[in-house]
């Protein structure tokens, strides 16, 4: 196959597809035996010619392909890279802790071998955590092991389904392909802007388990890790605590997918001797305008039925040498009560699939580096914590969140009470300003960063918009060390993967390492 790039209007159709590879390259219809496209990315940097730029790959015959290819004229050879799985030879099955993103892909692609994968998971099923989420949204009743950050899908289940994956490969085709064969739209696939939905994400990770189970897998729910069993350096087995009881397991291969908010879990490794290093991670809030508005400002007009909400990424340098970059960004969306300790406020975004909300959100972060807190591991996690508590305390111990007004923000004003933006946090806010809850050195970064978005996206700094703080919880502060082969330095057999690991940050990049680890182990 061969590939060229161009260029379409957003109300395209499959015609002008056909219209524009002919005036793109000299070949003629008869000639093109099968056409799909690759990669979409919309293009809005000029909002009088908004449009998509199209990779799209062109199966014709041999001699026509390579006359194209001599010819150098805006084509390229293209090969489509896909992976299967092998047959599985494990003497024993498999285990899995954390059924997150990497936990998921893991144990599908080892119960597609025949492994038979065994999933420890201290959650629950995404139906009953639905209904455990929403009791803490509305009377504040925290369930530790059950929440936005534990349970059937992880924290992805809750993180909107931003599907960011970059150039696409084997592995990746791979995990786009089960998501779509469960549920998922199609032009995930090739879409530089795909996205599921909070409420499509719950039915595909259920509609995965029970795939999983019906190849001989196991998902156990309601069973959080408790202890690693360890000889002559080599993973034995483990304890998980379930309903109150302690259940032994035997384990030669062992995935440690346990996500990014499982601090016991760092804490059970360091005693075990595994090697744990810090790494950068970001903090700071998340920022709300109203939807039509940020419409307004990448579009330059209400948003187009088939685009839909706008979504943005902002990122810039700043002259003390941290990064100020928006995250997971949510169009039409609400900002998510995501604690999992008592006594913490963690915020995060998530929308649905029709991104229809009254606001968009998205996370503004602060680059956070070991030289903020020191070499030990676990002090990246203490700085979260600390924040976390003291945003808890400061908003009144209820799991309120602290929140400002923009404006406000910027002028150190006195803060008494919010503008036009009304708060979708669900546990509701406590107006006050941002330096009671973050350390000066991420509120001074935010002014100074917000400058520059504002001169990049002009209006972006609105003064009623909302800040609601604080954002700990993008990435991992930690880093489980482990070898070429995926296992974990100084633990044979333990195989840290995903976000928790310190290997990935998002859904796809997460379920590629879980993935990419179940293959190592099936070779």
């Amino acid at each position: 196959m061969i590939k060229t790039e161009i260029k379409l209007k957003i109300e395209y159709n499959d015609s002008d597809i056909i219209s524009a590879v002919l005036d793109r390259i000299p070949i003629k219809r008869e000639q093109i035996k099968d056409l799909i496209i690759v990669r979409r990315a919309l293009n809005v940097k000029s909002k009088q010619d908004i449009h998509y730029d199209v990779s799209v790959a062109i199966s014709a015959h041999e001699e026509v392909e390579k006359r194209l290819l001599n010819l150098k004229n805006h084509v390229k050879p293209f090969d489509e890279e896909h992976i299967s799985i092998p047959k599985s030879t494990l003497k024993s099955r498999p285990v899995i802790v954390g059924f997150g993103p990497a936990g998921l892909f893991a144990a599908l692609a080892l119960a597609e071998a025949g492994a038979r994968p065994i999933v420890y998971e201290r959650g629950l099923e995404v139906d009953e955590r639905v209904k455990r989420v929403k009791l803490f949204n509305t009377l504040g009743i925290l369930d530790t092991e059950c929440n936005v950050q534990f349970g059937e899908g992880g924290a992805g289940t809750y993180s909107d389904g931003k599907l960011k994956y970059g150039s696409l490969d084997g592995y990746k085709r791979w995990i786009l392909e089960r998501l779509i064969e469960n549920g998922a739209p199609p032009e995930i696939i090739y879409s530089t802007s795909a996205h599921v939905g909070t409420d499509k994400l719950s039915l595909i990770v259920k509609r995965i388990r029970e795939r999983i189970i019906s190849l001989g897998g196991e998902v156990v729910f309601g069973a959080r890790l408790v202890d690693l069993f360890i000889k002559n350096g080599k993973i034995i087995g483990g304890r998980v605590e379930k309903n109150g009881d302690f259940v032994d397991f035997s384990a030669e291969k062992l995935i440690l997918a346990t996500g990014h908010s499982a601090r016991d879990v760092y804490r059970l490794l360091r005693d075990k001797g595994a090697t744990l290093t810090p790494k950068q991670f970001g903090i700071g809030v998340r920022i709300e305008h109203p939807r039509e508005y940020i419409d307004n400002l990448v579009y330059g007009a209400p948003a187009p039925e088939r685009l839909g909400a706008a979504s943005y990424h902002l990122v810039t340098h700043l002259s003390s040498g941290r990064s100020v970059y928006s995250f997971c960004m949510c169009p039409g969306g609400e900002v998510v009560a995501a604690s999992s300790e008592d006594g913490g406020v963690v915020t995060n975004g998530m929308s649905l699939h029709a991104r229809n909300g009254e606001n968009s959100n998205a996370a503004l972060l602060v680059s956070v580096s070991p030289s903020d807190f020191g070499d030990d591991a676990m002090l990246g996690i203490a700085l979260q914590e600390r924040i976390e508590r003291e945003a808890f305390v400061r908003a009144g111990s209820a799991y309120m969140a602290p929140a400002e007004r923009l404006s406000d923000f910027l002028s150190n004003s006195p803060v008494t009470s919010f503008g036009s933006v009304g708060a979708t946090y669900p546990r509701g806010c406590v107006a006050m300003s941002m330096d009671y809850v973050l350390p000066s050195f991420i509120t001074d970064s935010l002014r100074e960063g917000l400058s520059d978005f504002d001169a990049w996206l002009p209006g972006y700094i609105f003064p009623d918009a909302l800040l609601t703080a604080p954002e700990t919880r993008s990435t991992s502060p930690v880093r489980v060390e482990r070898g070429d082969t995926f296992s974990a330095n100084g633990i044979d057999g333990l195989y840290p993967v995903g976000e928790g690991a310190g290997y990935s940050g998002g859904i796809i990049s997460s379920a590629r390492d879980g993935l990419m680890c179940a293959l190592s182990l099936l070779k």
